[in-house]
């Protein structure tokens, strides 16, 4: 949906625990990117008028750990389809991890990046590599990332193995209030192809078990705390997970933590028909270990939701399950997902969980739903049907999850 010059909205909830209109029905006149008025029955005249009937208004949501894949991979994604992709799914601002080709391992890259997203209604922020070339042997520019842009450090769909270069960095960001984030899997435990267990026996296919993940999380949370440096670990999958990062926040480590739509949605029972679309990092886990991260959604313990939108092209995808590249290109339905997965979490907590509490922990600006308050908000709905196909999908990528089905609830930036 184009941003007018003016837009009123009838009748519409507020998701928003941080507004005092939280929780109410009313009505939002939104004027050149402003919030100019909120209240009942506003006359204001307007460009365009929205019913909001049965929607809700958050602070825009925001895309974390997405992948647009430039430079070096312009043919899966560039950063034009993916700002355009993540304004289709409902996301304001989008962050990127640096596994592009070069990775966004230096200040001029952080540039070059925020320049080719320059203009677009949605905004680009950048996370920069812990590593130089993400090798994950010696530490990258990191101070001249952060005075170029740069709200992280991570190296990305590759998690610093080596625990001395761990904490180096945790030590380095310090000196900045920054922020390391880390995809949880131990690269020596993670060579199978799913996760361990029953279902990998049943199907004859290697196993990734448990402890890949939980080690290096539970190895990098004693880094984060002997460093007294803040840690954020994305796209968490196991009961021991949750139980680590819950111990951790109550001894006060500064950790934080986030799943994927995909995640909460799927189990390793999917890779019974060996779709390399289900070919995952960290990989789905068992049906206990879903219902382990819907409950931590709703008591705290997960404190945000990470799209990890991660596209491939058609040949990466289309081939023997073994050699099919992973990930998934989740951004543009990750609405969709989330609200079947997880249909009993509230409004006001998916607009925390998909804005406010990224925007804490990485510091970005977003505003409380106010008057005068000035930046994107998402109107989402829980009931519109709709499908995403090949005719009206931004995104450049072959791996969209439940692409062609119909699908339930929708997310319109603003």
């Amino acid at each position: 949906m184009h941003t007018m010059s003016s837009i009123l909205i009838k009748n519409v909830s507020i998701a928003d625990p941080n507004s005092e209109f939280n929780g109410k029905v009313l009505d939002v006149y939104i004027e050149k990117g402003k919030l100019k008025k909120i209240g009942k029955s506003l006359k204001e005249k307007a460009a365009q008028l929205i019913e909001g009937k049965g929607k809700f208004l958050s602070p825009g949501w925001i895309s974390l750990m997405a992948d647009f894949a430039e430079p070096g991979y312009e043919h899966r994604e560039t950063i034009s389809s993916g700002l355009n992709a993540a304004a289709h799914g409902g996301f304001g601002q989008v962050i990127i991890v640096p596994n592009t080709d070069p990775g966004i391992a230096n200040k001029s890259t952080v540039e070059f990046v925020q320049q080719r997203a320059a203009g677009h209604k949605v905004r680009l922020h950048v996370m920069g590599a812990v590593s130089r070339q993400i090798e994950g042997k010696n530490l990258a520019e990191m101070m001249d990332m952060y005075h170029a842009g740069a709200k992280a450090f991570t190296d990305g769909w590759k998690p610093v193995q080596n625990a001395g270069l761990l904490q180096k960095a945790l030590e380095y960001v310090k000196a900045f209030d920054g922020l390391v984030v880390q995809l949880p899997l131990m690269a020596s435990l993670a060579d199978g192809l799913m996760n361990e267990g029953e279902n990998s026996v049943k199907f004859g296919m290697p196993g990734i078990p448990n402890i890949a993940e939980s080690l290096l999380i539970h190895r990098d949370i004693e880094l984060a705390k002997y460093t007294g440096s803040k840690l954020h670990i994305s796209g968490i999958t196991t009961a021991d997970s949750l139980a680590l990062i819950k111990k951790a926040k109550k001894e006060g480590v500064q950790v934080t933590c986030s799943v994927t739509p995909y995640h909460l949605l799927f189990t390793d029972a999917e890779l019974v028909s060996y779709n390399s679309l289900f070919r995952v990092d960290p990989p789905l886990r068992t049906e206990k270990d879903r219902k382990a991260l819907i409950k931590a959604l709703e008591d705290g313990t997960i404190d945000c939701i990470a799209v990890h939108h991660k596209p491939q092209d058609w040949d990466a995808k289309v081939k023997e399950f073994e050699y099919a590249s992973s990930g998934m290109a989740s951004m543009e339905v990750a609405w969709p997902m989330l609200l079947k997965a997880a249909p009993n979490v509230s409004p006001e907590r998916w607009a925390d969980l998909c804005s406010n509490n990224i925007a804490r922990i990485f510091k970005l600006d977003t505003a409380t739903i106010a008057e005068g308050a000035e930046t994107n908000f998402t109107l989402f709905d829980t009931h519109t049907s709709w499908t995403l196909d090949k005719e009206n999908t931004a995104s450049m990528a072959f791996n969209i999850p439940l692409a062609g089905i119909t699908l339930q609830g929708k997310a319109i930036l603003i």
